[in-house]
């Protein structure tokens, strides 16, 4: 049994509570692919080779979104426990580097006072669910997607509404054309069916429990077949939602650690979903297809690199996914640090 050593100057109680709550990010197919080594002046956050998706996410850019989710967790932890964390991102471009390399190491910036904001971000953290079901037909209201844009903000990222019907016709086109890609794609199949579908007992994947309904000829948004062929039945005369909040998550320049960067912004975003009391899942066929992510980008008209696209509503409550335990998140200790400065 792996013992969590303290950090930080926390207990190793405290820590477990807050790898606890860094292991609770969402992550692709729910790979979790993070690790933590823990050090006494520091954590460091690496990414798992074992959780690599090398067909559907071929640049690990999902794998570095997960890892950013995670560490965004993490931070929140640490400021319950009145740590100010201080967050270095390096800059290199796993696994073509040392695999063993961290994405991001965390240190004690001082003490922290827990803001209200900070405290309902944290508390939604083990309420967080991703909802694969059809939402409600109430719209969002505007101070919610306000507060929603500014949570991206908040970690340097846009989060930019698909609201013109051309423009929400053309994004369904985008995201019909990447699922028909990983549909043709049987190494995509295999990987979805390796890690999806399950009925338990394993401590990752999406069980059958955790998915939507299997997918129609109507629903007019292709969300994936987490029951590999198995998913839950829809109820009778409900179908997908007709008129989803369509929010696309923008870094203002691309690369791992602008990845890990946004994956933070993303958990952020999600936080805040659940914290209003909303709903979401992830639209992410656009952005694992490299094709279709560049026609993505020109569509949207700017600069900016799209790193995800969400759907957003009121839905029902969801199964929550099974968690590795500690003893599969921590590694052993090896000594050196990042060169890049703070960025947190």
């Amino acid at each position: 049994m792996t013992t969590v050593p303290p950090a930080l100057g926390l207990t190793a109680e405290q820590v477990s509570a807050v790898l606890t709550a860094a292991g609770m990010a969402p992550s692709l197919h729910n790979t979790q692919p993070w690790r933590f080594a823990v050090l006494p002046d520091r954590i460091e956050l690496r990414a798992d080779p074992a959780a690599r998706l090398p067909a559907t996410d071929p640049d690990d850019r999902e794998l570095r979104l997960g890892c950013g989710a995670a560490l965004l967790n993490l931070r929140l932890a640490l400021e319950l426990q009145g740590v100010r964390p201080l967050v270095t991102l390096t800059y290199q471009a796993w696994p073509g580097d040392d695999p063993d390399r961290p994405l991001a190491v965390v240190r004690h910036g001082g003490r922290s006072r827990v803001l209200p904001p900070t405290a309902a971000l944290a508390r939604a953290i083990p309420d967080r669910r991703t909802v694969r079901a059809p939402f409600h037909d109430a719209a969002v209201p505007a101070t919610h997607r306000g507060r929603l844009v500014r949570a991206a903000s908040d970690e340097r990222c846009w989060l930019h509404s698909v609201d013109e019907p051309q423009d929400r016709a053309r994004l369904r086109e985008l995201v019909t054309r990447a699922h028909r890609v990983h549909a043709a794609d049987p190494a995509v199949a295999r990987e979805l069916a390796a890690w999806t579908g399950h009925d338990g007992g394993r401590a990752d994947g999406v069980p059958r429990t955790a998915s939507g309904p299997a997918p129609e000829p109507q629903d007019e948004w292709v969300l994936r077949d987490f029951g590999a062929g198995h998913a839950r039945e829809r109820v009778p005369g409900k179908d997908f939602e007709p008129a989803p909040l369509i929010m696309v998550l923008q870094s203002y320049s691309d690369g791992p650690a602008e990845q890990v960067q946004a994956g933070q912004a993303l958990q952020r975003v999600l936080l805040a979903v659940t914290s209003l009391g909303l709903s979401a899942s992830l639209l992410s066929q656009p952005i694992e297809v490299a094709e279709v992510r560049g026609e993505l980008r020109r569509f949207l008209g700017n600069r900016l690199t799209p790193q995800a696209i969400l759907r957003v509503g009121y839905g029902p409550p969801a199964r929550v996914t099974p968690r590795k335990p500690l003893s599969d998140l921590i590694v052993p200790v090896t000594e050196g640090n990042p060169t890049c400065a703070p960025t947190t």
